[in-house]
């Protein structure tokens, strides 16, 4: 049977380890961390006292890069600089605790006004050399599709064609719920990216915002969504990645759900 990864975002700003634990408990075969938040605000400092007891704990993790303020196709360079570096930081981290892939933003494009073609190209840069820092440290990249409402940098067409000539390094998270307000058609975006295919991040929406609803409490068919995985037999981690303040008990909920839908192969 897949594995089923929570992600900690229910949990944010709380205790680390005491979220760890608690998602095992409530059935995490695996863990993705959000490093975002007041309690990985220090990032860097943290790494040396957290890296051991991380490897302590008997799951593993994927990682998330801090989410909010952090933009490799920024208008402002400083800013992009910056991003690039606190995605360095995380893919380092990732190393040290051996986790399997980090996620990427490529970027948002905010206003009408900036070039999305310019935003597309900074990103691309971003992403090859983010791929020599992962590389060497074994960490895969998971290319995630992020904006809505017209801050996405990508078509779905253009989504699945990004990583054509980029390092093996660096494979495709399709966030299910982001696809869901761009309009996309999930399983056929699904389908069009399965050999470079690292994740799904499952949640669900209304059609307006990005709720990150449990799945099933929002609009979204995952069960089309996971029948593509089944019909092609993709080998993706599936990641519920529900909202802060989210009960725990949905998590189980929803993986629950997921093991009625995936194949065992």
């Amino acid at each position: 049977m897949k594995e089923i990864i929570y992600s900690d975002l229910p949990l944010l700003n709380q205790d680390l380890f005491e979220n760890i634990h608690q998602l095992i408990a409530y059935g995490a075969d695996k863990i993705e961390l959000m490093m975002d938040g007041d309690k990985w605000g220090k990032m860097e400092e943290l790494f040396a006292g957290l890296a051991p007891r991380l490897r302590e704990i008997p799951v593993e993790f994927t990682i998330h890069p801090p989410a909010w303020d952090i933009n490799l196709t920024s208008e402002n360079k400083a800013i992009r600089e910056a991003s690039f570096h606190e995605y360095k930081k995380a893919i380092e981290f990732a190393g040290m605790i051996g986790a399997s892939h980090v996620v990427i933003h490529p970027g948002f494009c905010f206003s009408p006004v900036f070039d999305k073609k310019l935003a597309q190209k900074r990103a691309l840069e971003g992403i090859h050399r983010l791929c020599e820092v992962a590389k060497p440290l074994n960490v895969r990249l998971a290319i995630e599709n992020v904006g809505y409402n017209g801050s996405g940098l990508y078509t779905a067409e253009e989504y699945a064609q990004l990583l054509d000539g980029v390092d093996e390094t660096a494979g495709y998270l399709i966030d299910i719920g982001h696809a869901q307000l761009d309009g996309w058609d999930v399983p056929k975006v699904i389908e069009s990216v399965k050999e470079r295919l690292i994740a799904l991040h499952l949640h669900d929406n209304m059609g307006e915002s990005d709720d990150h609803l449990p799945i099933g409490e929002g609009i979204m068919d995952f069960k089309k969504v996971l029948a593509v995985v089944n019909q092609h037999k993709i080998d993706c981690e599936l990641i519920l990645e529900y909202a802060p303040g989210t009960p725990l008990d949905k998590l189980q909920v929803g993986k629950e759900l997921i093991k009625r839908e995936v194949l065992v192969y």
